[in-house]
């Protein structure tokens, strides 16, 4: 049977219980934010920051090498004949490398608050592929004995919107065949939107942006009202009219001749005046701050200087990365492991590359980790992306320094030096003693 063959067995009708928990996410149409904007996941992508602080969580995480690992009497080795290596590290399907996957998933999880793989076995049960699902087609919940399921609406149509959208096919998962990431939440079951629950911030960038275009579109200057003295008898041929001259960027700072006592009056007052630019500078640090990204790494580099930028990047990994690998990591370890496999299995993100410092600090810490005995040349050779030495040349012998001693020991050669010198001293009075008798 080949993937394609398991992908729609998959898909197979079922009894499918009663639904009570509503889609993911916020509806196509989005919510209505305090600004007046609609907001949902797919129109908070257009908010340049956000774009951008999702797209660096993802990549990020998408980058890091993800492995599966078999448990050892001394740590932990590679697990490179495990079926699920390859999907991890590798490719999770036919159509989509792993980078892809994660990626997908990582945007979901920032966007929706939860993330969905279909999982595909082979009929020894074996996971042979990993398909994303989309969050906001995905309904979750429990039967009444406590059994979670899924069932994900396929639609045959995903241009369609409102009811129309939801005529597509369903299909009843068990919760053996599904991945699911969920983010922060209320219940332990599925995640929260992170987009619903801060669409009044989001809603305000897009007004923000909304209203810079539309300034630019009226020629860069306010609007006003054109006044005279006589009646105007076609007010909207006189407005048009005046819109084709001076609207537009392009017809900015023109001059303007008035005919018939006509006088030009400004009623709007100026972005300065209104600090449109300081505001939008501060949406995006309120942006930043859902998503816990350090403002230089979205281009925001106003109060980025030399000696706290890396200090920065630090705790972007700690604070920001930490906990979305380890909530990765676990789900994946609950998911795709069978339960005689995770007593001596576990699946890992490396999270080393990025904490490395720079090119001096390096050194001195493998030197002190040679020197110690800790750290073999082909360990700081592997760090380095380096070729390894062999084992006739040393390269994986670990050394330490011999001039080293137990704190109970010391003082221990200075007595074993009195004793040697005493007892020499005893046998020279002892010969002299001898000769004079």
């Amino acid at each position: 049977m080949n993937i394609f063959n398991i992908f729609k067995s998959i898909f197979h009708s079922r009894a499918s219980p009663k639904v009570q928990n509503s889609v993911i996410g916020s509806p196509f149409f989005g919510v209505l934010s305090s600004s007046g904007k609609a907001v949902n996941e797919r129109s908070a992508m257009q908010v340049t920051c956000v774009y951008a602080c999702v797209r660096v969580i993802a990549e990020t995480i998408a980058s890091l090498p993800l492995q599966v690992y078999k448990r050892t009497e001394i740590g932990k080795e590679k697990a490179l004949k495990h079926p699920l290596y390859r999907l991890l590290h590798d490719e999770s399907n036919p159509e989509m490398t792993s980078f892809v996957l994660r990626e997908t998933l990582m945007s979901h999880l920032l966007l929706w608050g939860n993330a969905f793989a279909q999982i595909l076995r082979n009929g020894r049960g074996e996971i042979v592929a990993l398909y994303p699902l989309m969050p906001n087609q995905m309904q979750v919940d429990r039967t009444s004995n406590g059994q979670i399921y899924y069932i994900y609406t396929k639609n045959l149509d995903d241009n369609l919107h409102g009811k129309a959208k939801q005529n597509g096919i369903q299909f009843y998962l068990k919760q053996s065949e599904v991945l699911h990431i969920p983010g922060l939440g209320f219940d332990g079951l599925i995640g929260y939107s992170p987009i619903t629950m801060a669409r009044n911030a989001i809603g305000m960038a897009i007004a923000c942006e909304e209203f810079g275009s539309k300034f630019f579109s009226n020629g860069a200057n306010p609007g006003g009202v054109l006044e005279s003295p006589n009646v105007i008898k076609n007010p909207e041929r006189l407005r048009e009219s005046w819109n084709s001259l001076f609207g537009g960027s392009g017809n900015s700072h023109k001059i303007a001749i008035l005919e018939e006592n006509l006088k030009y009056h400004p009623i709007s007052i100026s972005p300065s005046d209104s600090q449109f630019l300081e505001t939008r500078k501060f949406q995006i640090a309120e942006i930043a701050r859902i998503f816990r990204v350090p403002p230089h790494l979205i281009g925001d580099l106003e109060h980025a200087t030399f000696s706290n930028i890396e200090n920065q990047s630090m705790e972007y990994v700690k604070y920001t990365l930490d906990p979305w690998v380890v909530r990765l990591e676990q789900s994946m370890q609950k998911s795709l492991l069978s339960e005689s496999e995770k007593s001596n299995y576990f699946i890992k993100f490396n999270v080393d590359g990025l904490l490395r410092g720079d090119y001096q600090s390096r050194m001195n810490g493998y030197a002190t980790g040679i020197q110690n005995g800790f750290l073999s040349v082909n360990d700081v050779r592997s760090l380095e992306n380096l070729d390894l030495i062999s084992e006739e040349e040393g390269g994986f012998l670990h050394f330490l320094n011999g001039n080293m001693t137990k704190l109970k020991n010391a003082g221990s050669w200075n007595a074993k030096y009195s004793d040697q010198n005493l007892n020499y001293e005893n046998k020279n009075l002892s010969e002299k003693e001898s000769d004079e008798k």
